[in-house]
């Protein structure tokens, strides 16, 4: 301190030194607080990207028109054409959507058929299934149309592991080529858990 006192420019040296360790200090909580904030950043992002969950199949992506139906007894229909399948949770080998993360879901499921002449019986329906359990379905039967179709849409809150699925049920049958009519879609509003 005496230097400083006798000696301008050693007091400039000292004044100099004790503001750059100041600025150091500061620059250093600084760079700690943007370090903390990245890492939240981070982590939501993180989330977000681990909460992606969407698909969209469709029957089938044959040229020519096929039919699934009737049967005699209740089956789930498997698509087998993949529009998009993020989270991997449609399987084509089941046909069952599982839920990867706990939430709210759009699910939308659209049946289309065609009896083949005016004045065939035209049964285009389909069973919208959460855990085996039928929660709404499109229906079109009537002996009117030569072909029709049927659109229902929901928002369900879903748990992880639920097995979403399409059954087709006893005496309805379900026709469809590459312009695909008939598609299974769903995806994640929002997590819950």
């Amino acid at each position: 301190m005496r230097v400083c006192l006798t000696d301008q420019a050693s007091c400039g040296c000292c004044l100099m030194q004790q503001q750059i360790h100041r600025m150091k200090m500061f620059f250093n909580m600084s760079l700690n607080e943007l370090e903390k904030e990245m890492m939240k950043t981070k982590a939501a992002l993180n989330n977000v990207r681990a909460s992606r969950s969407a698909f969209s199949v469709a029957l089938t992506n044959e040229n020519s028109l096929s039919c699934i139906g009737p049967f005699r007894d209740d089956r789930l229909i498997v698509y087998r054409h993949v529009f998009i399948n993020l989270g991997d949770g449609y399987s084509t080998d089941t046909g069952v959507f599982t839920v990867p993360r706990s939430g709210v879901y759009s699910i939308a499921l659209t049946v289309y058929s065609d009896a083949g002449s005016p004045g065939n019986s035209l049964a285009a329906c389909a069973g919208l299934q959460v855990n085996s359990r039928v929660v709404a379905g499109p229906k079109e039967i009537n002996m009117q149309d030569q072909e029709d179709s049927a659109t229902i849409v929901v928002a369900l809150h879903l748990k992880a592991g639920d097995k979403v699925a399409v059954n087709l049920p006893v005496g309805c049958f379900l026709c469809d080529y590459s312009s695909h009519y008939n598609t299974f879609t769903g995806f994640l509003l929002y997590a819950t858990d």
